[in-house]
């Protein structure tokens, strides 16, 4: 039993010696580079710190948060947008294309100005004469009192206007037309003579002043009426010559101014 301590003890005092014996070579050689290893490189990550907003800023607070949140879920945030398909071309609608007048005169509205009414007249023609207001397209019947009765009339074209003092020299219903020679130089296409009747261009009545050519006449081309058209003559609507046709007598008056 003491010769066991004895050799143990022994053998601890000789690993004793070689451990000091290694120990002082270790401390008298050069020293090598050590690698050191710190604790927390091992250590958890810290925890995500979470900020939370009251409101965002006008700078867009989801991006605030993208750059300084935990991350979660961003993906599903901010995925790209998908592309916008190119918006279909709408074609242009056209507008109707504005209505032109017509060119038929025919269709031509009659002007309300033109119709048959009682007006002021402060003229010194006494009643019962005829006044031809030629640049303003009236035919003015005085009759006392402050008052005419007022048509619309077509009178002559450039060239074809005149004035004058003549009287009425006689009064026909339909009558027969016989275009005078210098109308058929100018107009080589009209009859040489034409019946009265509907068709006939003086119309329903006829008053002729004085020894001229000229006459107060109907028309079956009412929409002429307000236009310089004839050639020289005074015509009026049908209805409106037969009006004053029946208000006049042979010998009246009439003024064309």
């Amino acid at each position: 039993m003491f010769k066991k301590i004895s050799l143990a003890l022994l053998a601890g005092a000789s690993s004793l010696g070689a451990g000091l014996h290694q120990a002082a070579a270790n401390e008298a050689a050069p020293s090598a580079e050590l690698t050191v290893i710190y604790a927390d490189r091992f250590a958890p990550p810290p925890a995500p710190v979470r900020t939370a907003y009251a409101e965002r800023s006008s700078m867009g607070g989801g991006f605030i948060e993208f750059l300084f949140g935990d991350g979660q879920n961003q993906g599903e945030r901010y995925q790209q947008q998908p592309t916008y398909q190119q918006q279909p071309t709408y074609q242009q609608q056209l507008l109707p294309p504005q209505q032109e007048e017509a060119s038929d005169p025919r269709q031509r509205p009659f002007d309300p100005k033109f119709e048959k009414q009682l007006v002021d007249y402060h003229g010194k023609e006494s009643a019962g004469t005829i006044v031809v207001d030629t640049p303003n397209k009236f035919l003015f019947l005085v009759q006392g009192n402050g008052k005419a009765l007022r048509y619309g009339i077509g009178v002559g074209k450039p060239g074809f206007m005149w004035s004058g003092v003549k009287q009425i020299s006689a009064k026909k219903e339909w009558p027969d037309w016989t275009p005078p020679a210098e109308m058929l130089v100018r107009r080589p296409d009209l009859p040489r003579h034409m019946e009265g009747g509907p068709q006939n261009p003086l119309g329903a009545r006829a008053m002729y002043l004085g020894s001229s050519l000229y006459r107060i006449h109907g028309s079956n081309e009412p929409w002429t009426i307000g236009t310089n058209v004839s050639s020289g003559c005074i015509r009026m609507r049908n209805e409106d010559v037969i009006d004053l046709y029946g208000r006049v007598s042979v010998g009246a008056k009439v003024v064309v101014i």
